[in-house]
Parts: C-alpha cells; sequence; structure tokens
C-alpha cells in the first residue's frame, strides 16, 4: 500500500501582518495533487490541523474541502489527529459526516473509532482506544494505526490510569502502545504508528522546536519521548509538531517529522517544506521518498551593512518574506527604511543593530547586580537593541513586579 504523510497545516495562521490563506489553499491543492497522482491509498495528517482552538470560517472551510478532495468520495482512508494547537473537540464534531466518506477525525487518546463501511470499499475492522484497523479498497493486508494525537498532562494521565505524580509518563505511553501492538499489530498488517508528540533519541543533540512552539508533553519532569520506546511491530513512525522534516534516528523504524506545508516562522528561514510517500507491505521495511512542496512563499533571513546593497538583494528575491537585519552607527535613518520597503512587499520586520554595540559585546564590562531590576532591565535592553525600551515595555515589566511584590 502507498501512503501520504503530512502534517502541521496551521490553518488560518498569519506571518505578522500577512494573512496566508491564498498560499495555504495553494500548498493543499498541491498536496491534493500528490496524492492523486501518486494513487496513495490513504493519507496521514499528523496534528496542528488549525493554528487555534477557535480557527476561523475560510480555514475550517478549507481544511473540509481539502479533506474531502483527498478522501476520493471513501476510495482512500484520510486519518487526522488533534495537536496542540488544536481543539480535540472540534476535530471530532463532524466525526458522523466524515465516517461516511473514510475520514477519521480522531481527538483524543481514548476515542474509539466507531464501525463504517464506504461505498468504495473502505472498511473499519478493529478499533480500540488510540487504535484502528482498516481494510483499504486495493490492499490486501490491513492498515493498523496506533494513535496519540496531543493531550494535556491532566488528560494522558487520566488515560494512562495513573495519578502518581513521579511515574513517568512517557514509560505509560510506551507500555500502552506495547499493549495495542502486542494485541493488534502481527506481521500478516501493516502497522504504523501516527502521533503528535515531541520524539527524540535518547542520546544526542534534541530536535529544535519552531520559535512560536512551546515545549509540549512535559512527562515527568522530561519533554520528550524517545525513539527507543516504540514497539518493534512498528514499520513507519508518523509525527507531526516539529516543522523541519527529520528522521529520527534511535529506532528499529522510520520516524519522521514530515515538516510542515509552509513555513509560519523565521526558524525555519530557507527550509525546504515536504510531504513523504510511504510504500508498505506487510511483515516489510517500508520504502519512503520525500517529496519536496513548491507553492508559498519562501522566508529568507539576512543581513547588510549597506542600504544600496539591501536594496539589490531585495529586488533579485521577490515573491518572499523577509526578516531584515540592518547595521549601522547610528540608529537607520526613514529615507532608508522607506527604501527598503519600496524594494520588497514582503518584509515581515527590519532589525536595527548598531555597530557599536557589537564592539560593546567584545569589551568585558562589570555590571552592578545591586541597583534596580527596573535600570537592569533597561541597561539590557539597550546593550541588545541600541535602544531603549519603549514605555509601553516599561509598563508591562512594573506590572510584572507589581504582580510579584503582591504575591510576597
Amino acid at each position: 500500500m502507498k501512503l501520504l504523510h503530512t502534517a502541521d497545516w496551521h490553518l488560518g495562521k498569519r506571518l505578522g501582518d500577512y494573512q496566508r490563506l491564498e498560499e495555504q489553499k495553494a500548498v493543499l491543492e498541491e498536496i491534493c495533487e500528490i496524492a492523486e497522482q501518486e494513487d496513495v491509498d490513504a493519507v496521514l495528517i499528523a496534528g496542528d490541523l488549525f493554528d487555534t482552538f477557535n480557527p476561523g470560517t475560510e480555514a475550517v472551510e478549507l481544511f473540509y474541502h481539502t479533506v474531502h478532495r483527498l478522501a476520493a468520495d471513501g476510495k482512500r482512508a484520510v486519518v487526522a489527529i488533534a495537536g496542540n494547537h488544536d481543539s480535540p473537540d472540534r476535530v471530532e464534531a463532524p466525526d458522523p459526516l466524515a465516517r461516511e466518506l473514510g475520514i477519521i477525525f480522531h481527538g483524543k487518546p481514548d476515542t474509539i473509532v466507531r464501525p463504517f463501511e464506504t461505498r468504495k470499499g473502505l472498511k473499519l475492522l478493529r478499533a480500540d482506544k488510540g487504535f484502528v484497523e482498516l481494510q483499504l479498497p486495493n490492499c490486501q493486508a490491513p492498515l493498523r494505526l496506533l494513535l496519540t494525537p496531543y493531550a494535556n498532562e491532566v488528560i494522558l494521565r487520566h488515560f494512562l490510569g495513573t495519578e502518581d505524580k513521579e511515574e513517568a509518563l512517557r514509560k505509560l505511553l510506551q507500555e500502552r502502545w506495547q499493549m495495542l501492538a502486542d494485541q493488534y499489530c502481527d506481521s500478516q498488517g501493516v502497522n504504523l504508528l501516527m502521533a503528535h508528540l515531541y520524539f527524540r533519541q535518547r542520546e544526542g543533540t534534541p530536535p529544535e522546536e519552531p520559535d512560536d512552539e512551546k515545549p509540549i508533553l512535559h512527562m515527568g519532569g522530561a519533554q520528550a519521548i524517545f525513539t527507543e520506546d516504540i514497539p518493534k511491530q512498528i514499520q513507519y513512525v508518523a509525527l507531526g509538531h516539529l516543522h523541519r522534516y527529520q528522521n529520527l534516528e534511535g529506532a528499529d523504524c522510520p520516524v519522521v517529522y514530515s515538516s510542515s506545508p509552509l513555513g509560519y516562522s523565521f526558524s525555519e528561514a530557507h527550509q525546504q517544506k515536504y510531504v513523504v510517500i510511504v510504500e508498505a507491505e506487510a511483515g516489510q521495511p517500508v520504502d519512503m521518498q520525500k517529496l519536496p512542496l513548491q507553492s508559498g512563499r519562501k522566508l529568507l533571513r539576512k543581513t547588510f551593512n549597506a542600504k544600496d546593497e539591501a536594496v539589490s538583494w531585495l529586488l533579485e528575491n521577490p515573491n518572499t518574506y523577509v526578516e531584515l537585519t540592518y547595521k549601522s552607527d547610528t540608529y537607520i535613518e526613514s529615507d532608508i527604511k522607506r527604501a527598503l520597503y519600496d524594494a520588497h512587499d514582503g518584509i515581515v520586520s527590519i532589525i536595527p543593530e548598531l555597530k557599536l554595540a557589537q564592539l560593546e559585546e567584545t569589551k568585558s564590562t562589570k555590571v552592578n547586580l545591586q541597583q534596580d531590576i527596573r535600570l537592569l532591565f533597561k541597561d539590557y535592553f539597550e546593550h541588545r537593541k541600541g535602544q531603549a525600551p519603549s514605555d509601553e515595555l516599561m509598563d508591562l515589566l512594573n506590572e510584572i513586579l507589581d504582580v510579584d511584590e503582591d504575591d510576597d
């Protein structure tokens, strides 16, 4: 069977003042075309379908239009789980209608999918909490999926049946997955795990999360699930949450973040985005291929010392979003800013960097830690940013400090 793995659509998300809906329409159209050209048997969407718990009407309509097309009137399975940006209840709300088309929305760890069969022959064979087994129309072997949508620690502890605050949730998750794998995942079917979690290899440097993604699932003091926790029966792990494509080490099978379809923060600047095509056979290692996505504006970061150099580069890189750092001896003059913005319609931010501040960083500086915290903050801000903090920022700091004093 052939599967398409995608994740982190974040429908409705903006970049600064820029609305991205038209780009999202274009890239989801591209994903649909890939699914059709590759004639995939199932599509796996590993969480963060929307960018907020309460997405706008246009984002919701785009999502349902896309999954309806991907389902091909019940011929192709579409399985989507909730991520940390999604409302589990909203994700599961259209379930009765979705199952008629072979679409499974799995919002909570303890959801049990109800039986269904489409007119095209797609059928649910078995289901359990966090597990489905599907018969796909053109495949002899069944597809087994262990499903773990994002859940906060309270919900996950309830699902796993523990109140012991010291017991590692990582271990409990591993035991749950192993129980499901032992019960349902023999070598006569294709066995996959799909999750919206932060995975890493136990040893080595952990992968970075995007700027606007807070670390998810603090489990017993740990932020990550280890790749070694994956049951041996699993042939492929389809992950969501990290926005850069990566195939993690430390497991007997591919453990893959497919990437988001668009760059959503400048920590993703210059990244190529992908979907992953997985060819799987019962009892055999999978073959996988990452297919680059071409739609949407690329995100670029660049630093300049001179206006003409910056303008020339901006003109050479149209149809992108830009975070531009401009180095100067003084503040950026208004005519320079105007020239930069006139040269490009996708400048999200211009960051001033004073050359004097760079020189100061090379010097040894003594800091008087006995002075008021407000003065310390102001000195640090001026040192790093080359300008004084705004009145609004200082008011916010004062408000925070006042709250702390009240708590004491």
